[in-house]
């Protein structure tokens, strides 16, 4: 990568990886549930754009909605958020013993209403009700920065994206050379600094930098700055492919995108593991879109299908040099 002080190599993180709920779009096929992601990210388990069965879907996973700590909606459209009711009810039923954020675009506060409360229920759960108000907010989690961005749909589209911070890998052997252990390394990495035996040790003598890693959801929209914004330096890349090249008009004038424009996309702005979904019911051959994304993208390609696990790509940490 650009500006990195040596050849990179793969270090292992703690579970983050998408869990595939379903892969269609407006109408469902014998296939192909309708739209439901679930991110797990460390301590944060986020659920994206549940669709009509996605609380069933989840009896097929090993994700329980005592698990999910989040809910994001992209926008109003029935099939991203339709199963909202039942997941809403299911955290209830469940006596989830944590509070569960919902974020959603502002404007649509009066559709969120009406699916919170669509049928009566013995509410036990805690929702912690966080609409997006702007173009770029962040929200701040333990483990990073939950961002959400403008897209372009006929009604108000947010897409998200979760962004860790940079950091350090200490090097263990360099700081066997300053005789640095124990407490003493977890003060340095705090700090920045340790003074030693009348000498300053900097954190940057013994790490090397540890770059955040990034996870980007695009659902409905076409091309826009939103979607770039997203996408750039992402190590997954979770985006709509609702239709092939040869309904690129089509595309266009409902607000959605291409696998050839989604790919493009990400091989314009560094992605390192692209995921296709959102699928048009029109297409029963999900190699068309494999075909399609490989001539603009050489990276890795998922093409995704429901209840699978697509692993968020080991951190590249640039090596000692």
């Amino acid at each position: 990568m650009p500006g990195a002080a040596g050849p990179a190599r793969e270090v292992d993180v703690s579970m983050r990886e998408l869990v595939v709920l379903g892969t269609a779009s407006q109408a469902p096929t014998r296939a192909r549930n309708h739209n439901g992601y679930v991110l797990r990210w460390d301590d944060e388990v986020i659920l994206f754009d549940p669709g009509e069965g996605s609380q069933r879907q989840l009896l097929h996973t090993g994700v329980t909605a005592t698990d999910l700590t989040r809910i994001c909606i992209t926008h109003f459209h029935g099939d991203h958020c339709l199963g909202l009711p039942g997941i809403i009810q299911r955290l209830s039923l469940d006596r989830v013993p944590h509070p569960v954020a919902v974020h959603f675009p502002a404007e649509g506060t009066d559709y969120f209403a009406r699916l919170r409360h669509a049928s009566s229920f013995y509410e036990t759960a805690e929702l912690v009700v966080a609409p997006v108000e702007a173009d770029g907010q962040r929200i701040a989690l333990r483990c990073g920065t939950l961002e959400a961005r403008r897209l372009r749909h006929p009604i108000d589209t947010y897409g998200y994206r979760l962004v860790e911070p940079d950091g350090h890998r200490m090097l263990p052997e360099r700081l066997a050379a300053y005789g640095i252990s124990g407490p003493a390394v977890g003060q340095l990495q705090r700090v920045g600094h340790l003074d030693l035996d009348g000498r300053r040790v900097t954190r940057e003598e013994v790490s090397v930098p540890r770059p955040g890693q990034r996870v980007a959801f695009v659902m409905d929209t076409g091309l826009c700055d939103g979607v770039y914004a997203l996408a750039e330096q992402a190590d997954l890349l979770v985006i709509e492919a609702t239709f092939l090249e040869s309904e690129a008009a089509l595309a266009a004038e409902v607000g959605h995108l291409t696998a050839g424009q989604a790919a493009r996309v990400a091989a314009e702005s560094g992605v390192r593991r692209l995921v296709l979904t959102h699928f048009s019911q029109r297409y029963a051959d999900p190699a068309r879109f494999a075909d399609e994304a490989r001539a603009h993208f050489d990276g890795d390609l998922v093409i995704a299908e429901d209840l699978a696990t697509v692993q968020v790509p080991p951190r590249r940490v640039p090596s000692a040099g």
